[in-house]
């Protein structure tokens, strides 16, 4: 089904842009064959902003191509509109094959390294296979089998949760509320229902085993493609600078962001896990992996590394030990995420903190958990596309970064 809308909406593509390419086509057409208007020159500069005609009145401005801004913003607007919702049908591939594209950016001067080491290509080549294979198959071990764990452990704390919710019924009732409001309050509170929500996770295995071996299968090719892409983009820059330049300050910014992130969510991870063994909340490696895999979120990423580790802690040590948890994460996450790592990142980014924030909404909405992740990655890759390639489109970048001053050149990928 997804592949018939995906066929859908290129076709409508193609039939949208055929039809731009004859309007355009005729209205050129229409404009050499028509008597010249002195008032409106064609090569004067002025003509594209308005001018005014013979009658004294502003002409409306128009694009270099000659058709009406206005028509062309419509037609980019929906252009748009059909481009997303292609990528919202093929979610299931577009958002493995973004993940895979980007591990692969980060790890490309591995391989590069490599070779300039003497090492043959096709042995450089299967060494980063191997390392980055070994590295996602032990992550999602690890995390397979502490959800595991989290599904037997969680039906112990059912006397502790019950006695929770109790608790809240009698300081609801003291506020004033009445038993039918408390009853349609905490009637959805109960530990089967999280018991249900994480034997839904391990009922759903076979999916996600097949998105893993998609993900390994894509980075295979991305591996093998990639020796030779800095040759690919020595003879497209002899035509296309522009588009070689944005290409290299995407890859040079998309791996600074994600290096950087892993190794602060790595810090921040031990850390935690450290901080919430020591306080004795179950399950600290599967909270410690939550934490690392949340940090790629940006802004509110280690919420939802919070949250689980905060619920247990209140099922097992009351009050005090969810605030002690609360407070753990917060520091945490405030010094390092907020004070540290962003001078290791610098300029690389750019990208204002509205900017952030809305992207991470809308991947979150185009390509669901894996959007969320690779908000970022994709906003730059995006930019690079439709701001960075086009040098009469750079005052959009003004609108976007982060700092009002003009960033440093970017050094080739």
């Amino acid at each position: 089904m997804a592949l018939i809308v995906v066929v859908s909406d290129l076709v409508g593509v193609d039939l949208l842009g055929k039809g731009v390419y004859r309007l355009t086509t005729r209205w050129d057409a229409a404009r050499m064959t028509a008597s010249p208007d002195p008032a409106f020159p064609e090569d004067d500069p002025t003509a594209l902003a308005g001018s005014p005609s013979t009658n004294g009145t502003a002409r409306p401005p128009r694009s270099p191509g000659g058709m009406p801004r206005g028509l062309v913003l419509l037609l980019g607007a929906a252009a748009s509109v059909v481009a997303v919702a292609g990528i919202r049908a093929a979610a299931w591939l577009i958002g493995p094959a973004l993940l895979a594209l980007m591990i692969v950016i980060a790890a490309h001067p591995v391989q590069r390294w490599l070779r300039q080491r003497g090492w043959p290509g096709w042995v450089a080549t299967l060494a980063l296979i191997l390392v980055i294979y070994a590295g996602l198959l032990a992550l999602v071990g690890v995390l397979l089998v502490s959800v595991g764990q989290l599904a037997t452990v969680l039906p112990q704390y059912t006397a502790q949760f019950n006695a929770l919710v109790a608790s809240v019924e009698k300081a609801l009732a003291g506020l004033g509320i009445g038993p039918e409001q408390i009853q349609a309050a905490t009637s959805s509170a109960s530990l089967s229902s999280v018991i249900g929500a994480v034997g839904g996770v391990l009922s759903s295995l076979g999916g996600v085993l097949a998105v893993i071996v998609l993900i390994l299968a894509l980075l295979l090719f991305f591996i093998a493609d990639a020796a030779t892409f800095g040759r690919r983009l020595d003879s497209i820059a002899i035509d296309r600078p522009d588009a070689v330049r944005a290409l290299a300050g995407f890859a040079s910014g998309t791996r600074s962001y994600l290096v950087v992130t892993t190794v602060f969510g790595f810090i921040v991870a031990v850390l935690d896990g450290i901080a919430l063994e020591i306080m004795g909340v179950p399950l600290a490696i599967l909270w410690a992996i939550l934490a690392f895999i949340t940090n790629y979120i940006p802004n509110i990423g280690f919420l939802f590394g919070l949250v689980p580790p905060a619920l247990l802690a209140l099922l097992t040590g009351g009050w005090p030990l969810l605030v002690a948890v609360v407070v753990v994460y917060c520091v945490l996450n405030l010094v390092i995420q907020s004070l540290i790592q962003p001078r290791f990142i610098g300029n690389s980014v750019g990208l204002s903190a509205t900017v952030t924030f809305v992207a991470l909404l809308f991947w979150a909405w185009v390509l669901g958990p894996l959007g969320a992740l690779l908000a970022i990655p994709l906003t730059l890759l995006v930019k690079a596309l439709l701001v960075d390639v086009d040098p009469r489109a750079r005052w959009a970048d003004a609108l976007l970064r982060s700092t009002a001053e003009d960033p440093p050149a970017t050094a080739e990928a």
